[in-house]
C-alpha cells in the first residue's frame, strides 16, 4: 500500500512538473509568464517591439531575433482565430518575459501537412516585449510619429554600437585582420597565386556570408548550406558566381575586398554596414546598420576583354 502511495505521489510531481505553471487560455494557448512587469497590458492596435526565440518541444531552434541583433516591430492585431500567438500578446506589458505554447494542430487545415523539421504537439516562444507604444486615442499622425521616433533612436543607438560588435567578433574568432582607410578588415586565409584582381576583371568566387552572430544568410557552397540542417532550395544552384569587379555590382566591401586577392586566394572578409546594406539593411535576415562577414575563395580570374559583351552582374548576395 505504502509503494503504491509513492507510485502515485511520484506521478503527482512529474504531472506539476509538465505542467510547469503553464496557464491556458482560449484556443487551448498555454503561457507561463517568467516576468511581470508593472504596467498596462497591450492592446490591439499597439505597436509593440519585441524579441523572441521559436523552438520545437525538442528544443530545436527554428529562428530568433537574438541572432539577429535586431527586436521584430509589429501592429498588435486581435485574430479572430482562437489560439493565435497575437492573444498570448495581449496578456503582456513593456518589459515581461513569457513562455507560450502554441498547438501545431491548431496552426494548420485539416489535412495539411506539417512543414518538415517540426516534431511535437507545441510550438514554444520565448517572448520578450521591449517596447510598447499605446496608440490610445492619439490620432493616426501623433502615433505614426511616435513610432518613427523610436525606429530612429534604435537605429541611432545600433549604429552606435556598431564598432564594439565588430571588434568583439574579430576578437573571440581571433582573427589577425588588416583594416583598410575604409573600414574593410580582412585576413588572408590561403594565399593565392599571380597578380591580384583588378578592375574590369571578372572575379569567379564562391562564397559564404553571415551576420556576426554566424547566422548564414547565404553561400554558393552547397556543403555550407547542408550545415544549416534545413532543406535546400532546389531552385538554387550551388556554384561559383562571376563577378564583374569594379562594376557597382555587389556591396562596396566587396568591390575592395576582390582587390586585394589573386587566383586561388582564401579570404575572411569583416565588413561593416558602411560598405554592406548600411542603414536600409537588407530584410529580413540583415537588418540596419549590420556588419557582417564573408569566406569568399577567387575560384578563376577572367580577364576583361574589350571587344567581348560585359558580363550580366549577379543579384548577390542573395539574403535567404
Amino acid at each position: 500500500m505504502r509503494k503504491n502511495l509513492m507510485i502515485i505521489a511520484v506521478a503527482a510531481l512529474g504531472l506539476a512538473s509538465c505542467k510547469g505553471g503553464f496557464k491556458q487560455a482560449e484556443g487551448g494557448l498555454l503561457y507561463n509568464i517568467r516576468t511581470d512587469k508593472a504596467g498596462a497590458t497591450i492592446k490591439a492596435g499597439d505597436f509593440v517591439s519585441l524579441n523572441l526565440i521559436l523552438k520545437t518541444e525538442g528544443d530545436s531552434v527554428l529562428g530568433s531575433t537574438y541572432e539577429l541583433g535586431r527586436p521584430v516591430p509589429q501592429i498588435i492585431e486581435k485574430s479572430p482565430r482562437k489560439g493565435d500567438i497575437s492573444s498570448a500578446f495581449l496578456l503582456l506589458s513593456e518589459g515581461d518575459s513569457a513562455t507560450i505554447k502554441l498547438n501545431i494542430d491548431s496552426m494548420f487545415k485539416k489535412g495539411q501537412p506539417k512543414p518538415p523539421g517540426i516534431k511535437g504537439k507545441y510550438l514554444i516562444y520565448e517572448v520578450k516585449i521591449e517596447k510598447v507604444i499605446p496608440r490610445g486615442n492619439t490620432t493616426e499622425p501623433v502615433f505614426q510619429a511616435h513610432v518613427t521616433d523610436y525606429f530612429k533612436a534604435q537605429a541611432d543607438l545600433i549604429k552606435k554600437q556598431e564598432p564594439a560588435k565588430i571588434k568583439k567578433y574579430v576578437d573571440e574568432k581571433k582573427l589577425t585582420t588588416t583594416t583598410t582607410a575604409s573600414g574593410l578588415q580582412y585576413q588572408i586565409t590561403k594565399p593565392g597565386s599571380g597578380a591580384n584582381l583588378v578592375n574590369g576583371d571578372t572575379a569567379v568566387v564562391n562564397y559564404t556570408g553571415r551576420l556576426l552572430s554566424g547566422k548564414l544568410f547565404d553561400t554558393s557552397v552547397k556543403e555550407e548550406a547542408m550545415k544549416e540542417k534545413k532543406p535546400l532550395d532546389p531552385r538554387r544552384k550551388y556554384e561559383p558566381i562571376k563577378v564583374a569587379v569594379g562594376a557597382g555590382g555587389v556591396i562596396k566591401g566587396w568591390d575592395e575586398g576582390l582587390l586585394l586577392l589573386n587566383k586561388g586566394a582564401k579570404a575572411t572578409f569583416v565588413i561593416p554596414s558602411e560598405l554592406g546594406w548600411g542603414e536600409q539593411g537588407a530584410p529580413p535576415m540583415i537588418g540596419a546598420f549590420s556588419p557582417v562577414t564573408f569566406d569568399v575563395e577567387v575560384v578563376n580570374i577572367i580577364k576583361a576583354n574589350p571587344n567581348a559583351p560585359k558580363p550580366v552582374q549577379p543579384t548577390m548576395p542573395q539574403v535567404r
